[in-house]
């Protein structure tokens, strides 16, 4: 049997027969040993394991994958341009948190791009092939078609951010509705009267939600909402640059702006600043996300911490449970779980 070893090192790779000769056991314990099964004894779980290390054996994972009908690959699925995921720190952390809880198991990640209809085309394309055993999707607006095709096609799906609260799958939240309301009662606190609001793209529930507390906070402090106090972004420092510059030309006396995002914060902090407006002593300025963008601003961005990395853990976590399952929650008779994690409020120098 000292020549088998030798074969196996030298010109090719050792099979299983060899390992369970060596080992002195039937295949079928062997395979036992390497899948982790605890019907195996601790003398026998030795043998096997010194008989793979003398042979150098290594486990053929793609026919292991092959046979279990599975690709072991997960899909990050981003429905927007490349240029606003490198810009914006939530996909970033977001990616960080997925990759760190994914690095424990044998799933290889694949970054996908959809954010135009030729790239969603050639997705829609590759998923009908099968070849990922599961979906995260981030970063989802209401009207995208991705998610219902994950539902046709019966593929495991994780969603960060639910379309709507009548979302079908399995989806992965921060408390925006909470975090809203914690920045506009803060901005009360310190006086504050006359609170504009910049929101996310209002196709994005999350941002529908960060909407809805500003408007119950300032409603239930007695101060209902002026409308022409609030103004749409798109969660971009562009976005946040316009949205700004019309409020100042609607209500030039305003006194604090809670930001859908620390990114339209940080746009919206150069407008006020061009227009001569002091931050806070003339105008308080709060975020979203606490990102390294609220760190690192002059001053210091007060902002609503989400705990991005632990959203994109819960995700994989989620999605692992999904694949066990094989298909998505709305493929099955079983309701969509739904995680909601809790945020903070951090405060610094610019409120």
């Amino acid at each position: 049997m000292a020549g088998s070893g030798v074969r196996g090192r030298g010109g090719r790779r050792p099979t299983l027969e060899e390992v369970a000769a060596r080992a002195g056991v039937g295949r079928g314990t062997v395979s036992r040993v390497i899948n982790g099964s605890p019907r195996v004894s601790d003398a026998t779980r030795a043998a096997v394991e010194a008989a793979v290390a003398e042979l150098g054996y290594v486990p053929n994972t793609a026919a292991r994958a092959l046979a279990a009908n599975r690709t072991d690959a997960i899909a990050l699925v981003v429905p927007e341009p490349e240029t606003r995921f490198f810009a914006e720190p939530y996909f970033s952390d977001m990616l960080r948190g997925v990759g760190a809880e994914l690095s424990d198991t044998e799933m290889q990640l694949l970054l996908i791009f959809a954010g135009s209809d030729r790239e969603r085309q050639r997705l829609a394309q590759y998923l009908a092939a099968h070849r990922v055993d599961g979906v995260l999707l981030v970063g989802v607006h209401a009207d995208d078609p991705l998610p219902d095709l994950l539902a046709q096609l019966e593929i495991p799906a994780v969603i960060s951010g639910p379309r709507s609260a009548a979302e079908s799958l399995t989806s992965v939240d921060s408390d925006n509705y909470a975090g809203a309301r914690a920045a506009v009662e803060h901005l009360l606190s310190r006086g504050r009267r006359r609170i504009a609001h910049i929101t996310g793209a209002l196709d994005v529930y999350g941002a529908q939600r960060r909407a809805d507390g500003y408007r119950d906070a300032l409603a239930d402090a007695g101060r209902p909402a002026d409308e022409l106090l609030i103004e749409p972004g798109d969660f971009t420092e562009e976005g946040g640059r316009r949205a700004m510059a019309t409020l100042l030309s609607r209500h030039p006396d305003l006194d604090a702006v809670f930001a859908g995002s620390d990114v339209m914060a940080a746009g919206a902090r150069q407008v006020l600043r061009e227009a001569g407006r002091r931050i806070p002593q003339d105008v308080a300025l709060v975020g979203y996300d606490d990102s390294a963008i609220a760190r690192h601003m002059d001053p210091p961005l007060t902002s609503v911490r989400q705990p991005i990395e632990e959203m994109g853990r819960a995700m994989i976590d989620l999605l692992l449970t999904e694949i066990a399952g094989r298909g998505p929650a709305a493929s099955r008779d079983t309701a969509p779980r739904r995680a909601v994690l809790p945020v903070q409020l951090v405060v610094r120098a610019s409120s």
